[in-house]
């Protein structure tokens, strides 16, 4: 961690936070995550093949994922040093770069756009949107599980999509981010227990957990600093208090910290029984003493927490910027 790096990393904050990812920009250019993806569906063609024994599995899986971290920092590396060849120029495409890679804006604007379609087509038009932000099926949501879904999966992007990124990167540099948005990417296609993937994701899911550990705990420290400043002390409270008693509710280690905040600091119940791929997951509610059924306007005041939650982030950073200069 640097001055320079928190001073970057406070600029593409600002500027993700201002931009986000425009449709215009990305319909005509394949955004790097792309990239990602394809990596990881290429080493997971060549090693997750044949009738090999489960542990052999795991052990090809975990050689895979090495493989791609190892690529993946090695990339950052040729691209902070280039960057700090050009300067000025490479500053500012370094805060581009950061920026392409978090996700304020275009995470918010998602979000809210589930409630924009509640309110025009109704539990229809709700569905509609949701499905493009959860893995549950729509077609088992009514209105209030709707609200939930879209509200769950703000608070646990904030985590893996703004907090983790941007903890990274502060730690590690561009080689720290480009690891983590790999490996966070792997997990997300790979990490996921299906037949197919549960023992050749089996080191992608653990080394992904183990990766947003510190940014999950963070992550519901920020939304209990923006309920704060949007909604006042005792929702604060209520954020962290949840977050301690009811994170473990949820089958991820790490996703129940953030969404248990957002549950005590807007006051309703999250979690729960839901429906993936037509089979039930039964969690127990966390913050069991919150109003039972979500609204469109919980849905709001999720993306007003979250707004602020990120303001709050942006300006530790800031703060911590200033603090090194000065040292």
């Amino acid at each position: 961690m640097s001055s320079e790096i928190l001073l970057l990393l406070v600029m593409a904050l600002l500027l993700d936070r201002l931009i986000g990812d425009p449709d215009w920009l990305w319909s005509r250019i394949t955004h790097p995550v792309v990239f990602f993806g394809q990596a990881i569906g290429f080493v997971e063609k060549a090693l997750n093949t044949g009738e090999v024994a489960n542990t052999w599995l795991k052990v090809r899986g975990a050689v895979g994922i090495l493989m791609l971290l190892a690529a993946a920092i090695g990339s950052g590396i040729v691209l902070a040093r280039l960057f700090d060849v050009l300067g000025a120029l490479g500053s500012l495409l370094e805060v581009v770069t950061v920026a392409i890679f978090l996700a304020q804006k275009s995470l918010a604007d998602h979000v809210s756009r589930v409630a924009v379609g509640l309110r025009r087509g109704g539990v229809s038009g709700g569905r509609k949107e949701v499905s493009m932000i959860v893995g549950r099926d729509p077609s088992t949501l009514d209105e209030p599980g709707i609200c939930r879904a879209a509200i769950e999966s703000l608070a646990e992007n904030f985590s893996d999509g703004v907090v983790a990124p941007a903890f990274w990167y502060a730690i590690a540099g561009l080689p720290g981010l480009l690891a983590y948005k790999m490996l966070n990417t792997a997990n997300s296609m790979i990490g996921h227990r299906s037949p197919k993937y549960l023992r050749f994701g089996w080191a992608s899911a653990r080394l992904d957990d183990l990766a947003n550990l510190p940014a999950a705990r963070l992550s519901a420290l920020l939304i209990a600093a923006g309920a704060y400043f949007k909604c006042g002390e005792e929702e604060a409270k209520n954020a962290i208090r949840v977050a301690r008693r009811d994170h473990g509710f949820h089958r991820s280690p790490n996703s129940g910290w953030p969404e248990a905040a957002m549950a005590g600091a807007i006051g309703i119940q999250l979690a729960g029984p839901r429906v993936y791929g037509g089979v039930k997951v039964d969690e127990p509610m966390m913050n069991a003493a919150g109003r039972a059924a979500a609204a469109i306007e919980d849905i709001d005041a999720a993306v007003t927490v979250f707004y602020a939650a990120c303001l709050v982030m942006t300006s530790a950073f800031a703060f911590g910027f200033l603090l090194l200069a000065a040292l």
